[in-house]
């Protein structure tokens, strides 16, 4: 027995010092080596996923990695995707931006396990403009202390990931254009499941999962050809491609292109890969630029989202998805006017003429508090939470697998004094609180909710990691609870666990039910108005 014990001490005194040295994984383009965290994770950062796509490789689909030879130290983020600071809460720790960001990050549990590890890969939000997988909301170290092996994942953003042109479409083998950033998500899905094994993933237990332009992204690899069968589970966070978020018919897009390059005063596709890449993220980022986004492109969509999922076609994968309570100001709706009864009814018959009544009995207004609340859940629902919900109502109508929907609705609290001087924003965005006093009119309060994006740290166990709030206990325990619905879903497909309120899911046939995300975590019953809204919206968005 003395002789066993000593042996086995001895093993771990050999696998603690080579952790605080690393680990390194044999991948199929060569050996990486790991960061050891202080919490015992071994974090890989910076591996590339597919060749820097740069000069003919400028709108391409994403090729495969190049080999290397030796020991490649995965200690430092890659560069993020080219980008303009459009939100205040992003804070990236990579080198900076370029081209080549193809990149991905992967966090694997401290001790090694017997069996193969349920996997999660992350998307990040910002509207398919902004975002990077450095951002320390999104990092994969508290979901790798729970046995899951986490990666966050890079992909080209704005006019350098999304835009279509005749040409592009003509010299591709697919006869499509567009949607780079989504081949992107592809490729790092298909790098996944040729390498999870070596890091102890099992590439059969993979969960998608993002936030906003992020969650829209799961839906999208739910429904494309190329993606939905190295999926096991799905994670949406306030976002999905149907109405009013869907894709662009491509001849619309690709003339989008065209008007695009004539503005640029680059008439054709070799002239526009000649600009430098500085140069064209300021040319795309001018006013009056026609729109770029994802595409109906024939390839990575056969048809569009809700077709697919209308018809069954999407991956057959249990879904966890969701939104915030509180996911855009009132002032979206009121267009700067105070939110008076006499003020909302004026702006619901400028929206809606002679469907504003109706509107009003689903969104009521009698007093100045409940237009606050009123005019904040329409502007929600109009911005990304119809979207989701119909997302949500449709694969558990035609998936036969079962969907955990969720609101979360906790509230911000206070800055730190470090803070002092600062305002929350928009989508987790900060200004200065001086400035907006000279700049904007004093008025009401925004709805007391949880805004867009407000959520991604409780999901993730990273509140440590944003320096803005004063977190309390509370916010610890809406984490807690948050974070252990989310791993247990990775690893089961089910979120229910000891401990957590029961969470019932969504199927066929069955009641519509909700788990309501707060200090106290409640289930609750979709009532006939909440689904009389979305009923509502469904009606206007099909016409």
């Amino acid at each position: 027995m003395k002789k066993l014990t000593l042996f086995v001490l001895v093993q771990l005194a050999c696998i603690t010092a080579f952790a605080q040295n690393g680990i390194q994984v044999k991948t199929e383009n060569g050996i990486v080596e790991s960061v050891t965290e202080k919490s015992g994770v071994n974090s890989f950062k910076g591996i590339p996923f597919a060749q820097p796509p740069i000069g003919e490789l400028r709108w391409k689909e994403p090729q495969p990695v190049n080999n290397w030879t030796g020991i490649r130290k995965c200690d430092a983020f890659g560069y993020n995707a080219l980008q303009k600071k459009v939100f205040g809460d992003m804070g990236f720790r990579s080198p900076g931006m370029s081209e080549d960001c193809l990149y991905l990050n992967v966090w694997v549990p401290a001790k090694p396990s017997k069996g193969k590890l349920p996997v999660l890969v992350y998307f990040y939000g910002g509207g398919f403009v902004a975002g990077d997988g450095s951002e320390p909301r999104y990092d994969g170290e508290s979901m790798a202390k729970r046995g899951i092996i986490a990666l966050t994942v890079n992909y080209r953003l704005g006019v350098f990931g999304f835009m279509a042109h005749p040409e592009l479409t003509k010299e591709s083998a697919h006869h499509s254009s567009g949607n780079y950033g989504l081949l992107d998500q592809n490729a790092a899905l298909r790098w996944v499941q040729k390498n999870i094994a070596a890091f102890g993933g099992d590439p059969n237990r993979v969960t998608i999962a993002g936030e906003s332009a992020g969650s829209m992204s799961v839906s999208a690899q739910m429904v494309s050809p190329l993606s939905k069968n190295l999926i096991a589970g799905a994670i949406g966070e306030s976002g999905a491609m149907f109405k009013p978020l869907a894709p662009t018919l491509l001849s619309v897009a690709e003339s989008n292109g065209v008007k695009f390059g004539e503005k640029a005063e680059a008439t054709t596709l070799a002239a526009l890969r000649t600009i430098p890449a500085d140069q064209l993220l300021e040319l795309a980022s001018k006013p009056g630029n026609p729109p770029t986004g994802f595409v109906l492109d024939g390839y990575f969509f056969t048809k569009s989202p809700s077709e697919s999922f209308m018809a069954g076609e999407q991956a057959k994968v249990p879904l966890l998805a969701g939104w915030n309570s509180a996911e855009i100001p009132y002032q979206a709706v009121m267009y700067g006017k105070a939110p008076t009864p006499e003020n909302y009814v004026a702006q619901l018959k400028m929206l809606y003429a002679d469907k504003a009544d109706e509107v009003l009995k689903l969104y009521p207004g009698n007093t100045e508090e409940e237009v606050i609340k009123s005019a904040t859940e329409l502007a929600s629902d109009r911005f990304i939470v119809y979207a989701t919900w119909k997302w949500v109502d449709t694969h558990a109508k035609t998936s036969g697998k079962p969907v955990y929907r969720y609101v979360f609705s906790k509230a911000k609290p206070p800055v730190t004094a470090a803070m002092a001087g600062l305002t929350p924003g928009l989508a987790g965005g900060v200004n200065k609180t001086a400035e907006l006093e000279k700049t904007k009119p004093k008025g009401p309060q925004p709805y007391n909710g949880a805004p867009h994006a407000f959520e991604i740290e409780y999901a993730m166990g990273n509140l440590a990691t944003n320096k803005m709030y004063a977190w309390t206990a509370d916010d610890y325990k809406v984490s807690a609870t948050m974070e252990s619905y989310f791993a247990n879903f990775i690893k089961t497909g089910n979120p229910n666990g000891a401990a957590l309120p029961k969470w019932s899911p969504n199927i066929k046939g069955g009641p519509v039910t909700y788990i309501n995300i707060d200090v106290k975590t409640v289930a609750e019953k979709e009532s006939e108005q909440l689904r009389g809204r979305y009923v509502f919206l469904d009606q206007q968005y099909l016409k």
